[in-house]
Parts: structure tokens; C-alpha cells; sequence
């Protein structure tokens, strides 16, 4: 330990070239390609929330509507992410299948149609 340093830390440890102390935003080495997660249920733009309205038969729409539609979107998404989440820690995988979103939707009284039932066996 050095006695001018002032320091408790041995001379020449845990210094970095961005002063004494770990790893923290902005002290670490540069990562170029490092991407920044923020709310991505903006990533349902305006427009998409729009075409689906006119598939639904929607002439208007308000301009409120739109973060109204995004909260219900996520509220739903986590509910069946979370049910979704269950049934692959029972089994034992980290990949979702179709047939795991088609169940979920089915058990939440939301058949979707154009996919055979999971788990159906054979006579």
C-alpha cells in the first residue's frame, strides 16, 4: 500500500485508465455494436395500428387510440409470454414452438385457426 496514494487499495490495482473503481457505464472498453434495449412497444407504429383497424372494419380512428391499443398489446403479450414461459420450463427448453402458442391461445379461449391441436394423438 502506498502511503501518498491515499488509497487502501495496493498501488496499481483497480486503477483503470478512467480512475480508481470496477466497471461501469461508460468505464469499460468501447463496444461498438452494443444495442441499448428501451420500450419497444413503439416498434408498433402508427401506421400497423392503423391497418389492423381497417381490417377490423375501422373507418376513424383518434389519435389517443394508439398508445390505448400499444398497453393492451403488452398486457396481453406478457400474459400469454408468461403461460408460455411455464409449459418451457416444465419441459425442459429454451425454444417456443408453434404448437406452445397455439396451446396457450387455446387454453386462454383464444383458438387461432389454420394450425392442427398440439398434443393430439393418434387412433
Amino acid at each position: 500500500m502506498s502511503r501518498l496514494s491515499g488509497s487502501t487499495q495496493p498501488a496499481g490495482l483497480g486503477k483503470t485508465a478512467t480512475g480508481l473503481g470496477g466497471k461501469g457505464l461508460g468505464k469499460s472498453t468501447a463496444k461498438r455494436h452494443r444495442k441499448i434495449l428501451r420500450d419497444n412497444i413503439n416498434g408498433i407504429t402508427k401506421g400497423s395500428i392503423r391497418r389492423l383497424a381497417r381490417r377490423g372494419g375501422v373507418k376513424r380512428i383518434s389519435a389517443t387510440i394508439y398508445d390505448e391499443v400499444r398497453a393492451a398489446l403488452k398486457d396481453r403479450l406478457k400474459l400469454l409470454l408468461h403461460d408460455i414461459c411455464a409449459i418451457l420450463e416444465y419441459t425442459v427448453r429454451k425454444t417456443i414452438t408453434v404448437p406452445d402458442v397455439v396451446f396457450v391461445l387455446n387454453c386462454h379461449g383464444t383458438p387461432i385457426y389454420g394450425f392442427d391441436t398440439p398434443f393430439r394423438t393418434r387412433k
